[in-house]
């Protein structure tokens, strides 16, 4: 439904980015401002890394190998999640094959942590010590029932809402960005001001598609399919229904585009005035700025505000297998990588916006500003929306095959192909036998 953890980088976000030239600590349990204080002059070691789109680590790679000169570092880089995805689980299945380090997206991870025998708890290698880096739902996310730490944090896509001021003027309602996030502080308000933008504005719709608002109100629910035992609950879940109604009832009323990401239409739909709304993760800024071109520069601005307290829509983690044969130095690596001052340039380089607290004392974070959507305070627009996000949200190990199935029936509700009750339950069924299905499978 989505491309995944690397998106596309946040054009125009980092006009203004200077990186900070530190480099991070690495190594178990103990930090230090030399990454070469580990095994500088050891015996030689090769380490791949799998990854998939862009994580921005070329540069990163050559640096950890100018510390470590016993240290060549080799990427695995799959074009797409699913291509990697696939080459995972089948050297998973097959015992052998998978590099030192596999990155992990945040929307299926959890279907590895059912499986976290196959891969190292970096608690053996000091990830308690360094857990405190990251926000607690970024550690929480690759973090098993029973404690074991399975994946260190990359990239977030905290929300904010994005809006046209243009439209918004035009119904008659406040375009400056603090008085727009008063608008919108649950969703049953944001729907309610789309009714009254629809009444005053024809020819534009609230926002772009009913799944991907789906996606951003589902993702706050601390349980949508799965309870906590891993029970599949959708059919018994009033806050997941309660959810479904608020979209499909948007779809009746006409707030939704019914647009499918990222298609052509979608696309080009950012150069019309189709729709004056949506769900915004950092990310997605570029997005939005490639799409629109010189359309939109001036028209489009980001609210400080996410409906029902904050959300995530996107992010990775860096695991290490257990058939990795020099797991320590793996977890070095993927210790480093991830550390603040990593993701301080990744950020400048590609505009992977960071999860660890100290990257957001950082200058180039927080005192980021968005030319293209109105000098908007980006960077600190998203350090406040990342700090909103709900704790702990569970997810079972069939989350991203289930919502897949919810997602495929809302496009059919918003397209006017299938009544919400029999799309509900046809979803329902259908999930359900997925949910029983063996995980290994």
């Amino acid at each position: 439904m989505r491309p995944s953890a690397r998106y596309r980088p946040i054009a125009g976000l980092l006009a203004c980015a200077a990186v900070l030239l530190v480099t991070a600590a690495c190594g178990g349990g103990s930090s230090s401002s030399d990454p070469s204080a580990a095994t500088k002059n050891g015996p030689k070691i090769e380490l791949t890394i799998a990854t998939f789109n862009e994580f921005g680590y070329d540069d990163l790679y050559a640096e950890y190998e100018a510390a470590h000169p016993n240290i060549t570092i080799v990427q695995q880089h799959a074009k797409t999640v699913d291509d990697h995805v696939k080459n995972l689980d089948a050297n998973l299945a097959s015992g052998t094959g998978l590099a030192d380090i596999e990155a992990m997206e945040v929307s299926w991870i959890y279907k590895y942590l059912a499986k976290a025998d196959k891969f190292v708890d970096l608690r053996q290698y000091g990830a308690n010590d360094l857990k405190d880096r990251w926000l607690d739902w970024k550690v929480a996310g690759a973090t098993t029932q029973d404690g074991k730490i399975i994946g260190y944090g990359t990239d977030i896509g905290p929300e904010a809402i994005c809006y046209r001021r243009d439209l918004f003027a035009k119904a008659g309602l406040p375009t400056d960005r603090t008085e727009v996030a008063k608008l919108f502080q649950d969703w049953p308000s944001y729907f309610a001001t789309g009714r009254k933008f629809k009444q005053r504005v024809h020819g534009s719709a609230w926002y772009d598609s009913a799944v991907l608002t789906w996606e951003a109100m589902r993702n706050q629910l601390i349980q949508a399919y799965y309870s906590n035992e891993d029970r599949f609950l959708a059919d018994e879940n009033p806050r997941l229904k309660s959810t479904w109604n608020q979209v499909v009832a948007g779809s009746k009323d006409g707030l939704s585009a019914g647009l499918v990401a990222w298609s052509d239409e979608w696309n080009a739909a950012f150069r019309t005035d189709k729709f004056a709304t949506m769900a915004c993760p950092g990310w997605l800024l570029g997005v939005i700025q490639d799409n629109a071109g010189s359309f939109g520069k001036g028209k489009w601005d980001v609210a400080d505000v996410f409906p029902g307290g904050g959300g995530n829509w996107g992010g990775s983690y860096l695991t290490v297998p257990i058939q990795s044969p020099q797991p320590e130095e793996a977890a070095k690596l993927a210790a480093w990588l991830t550390a603040p001052e990593q993701q301080v340039k990744v950020f400048k380089k590609i505009g992977s916006f960071p999860s660890t607290l100290d990257a957001y004392n950082d200058p180039q974070v927080k005192s980021q500003v968005n030319p293209y959507f109105n000098k908007a305070p980006v960077g600190q627009i998203f350090i406040n929306r990342a700090r909103n996000v709900i704790l702990k949200q569970h997810k079972g190990p069939r989350d991203g095959e289930i919502n897949q199935i919810f997602s495929a029936a809302l496009a059919r509700v918003d397209n006017g192909k299938q009544s919400p009750d029999a799309a509900w339950d046809q979803a329902l069924d259908q999930a359900e036998k997925v949910a029983d299905t063996r995980v290994g499978n």
